[in-house]
């Protein structure tokens, strides 16, 4: 399997759609999605088109697609968030801030380096973007997931909060070596 990493492109909602689908469709992934197959769903074509929009350009959000060949194996989204801005979970920050969501890689794609390349392109786009570091938050129970953000290279910040899935843990990455 050869895996490349690429920013989604405007054309592309039905494929992020079809993406999503299968994301929250994934026993082992839905632990990290704040929304079921079913809402997703019933989102319409327009919905899906904005997102591919606005992932694929502009400095507010950015997704990021592994392909394999022409298939689609998985994903990455950065949202930034300004200061005052409330995130999620209901609460804001004093300064602007960059954090991955909506991380998806599939089964048969675990295991090939597609999700170290997924977080590495994150990584340089937030770090263009002016950010120091990377954030995101991870449910607690979510072992299999934590192990792969720390081999990342993010590290637990020591904050913990509940949000809409139970309890989560904030980690971030340092982007100064990059």
């Amino acid at each position: 399997m050869t895996i490349t990493v690429r920013r989604v492109r405007a054309d592309e909602g039905a494929r992020v759609r079809a993406l999503r689908l299968r994301a929250v469709s994934d026993p082992v992934a839905s632990i990290a999605f704040l929304t079921t197959y079913e809402q997703e769903l019933a989102r319409d074509e327009a919905f899906w088109a904005e997102r591919a929009a606005s992932g694929s350009d502009g400095g507010a959000t950015a997704m990021f697609v592994a392909e394999n060949g022409d298939e689609w194996v998985g994903s990455v989204t950065v949202l930034v968030k300004q200061p005052g801005q409330v995130d999620y979970a209901g609460r804001s920050s004093t300064i602007g801030r960059a954090d991955v969501v909506g991380v998806f890689v599939a089964a048969e794609a675990r295991s090939t380096g597609a999700i170290d390349a997924l977080l590495d392109a994150a990584a340089r786009w937030t770090a263009d973007q002016g950010f120091e570091t990377l954030g995101l938050e991870v449910h607690v129970d979510n072992h299999r997931a934590q192990a792969v953000y720390r081999r990342a290279g993010f590290v637990p910040t020591g904050e913990t909060f509940t949000g809409p899935i139970g309890a989560e843990l904030a980690m971030s990455r340092s982007l100064r070596t990059l």
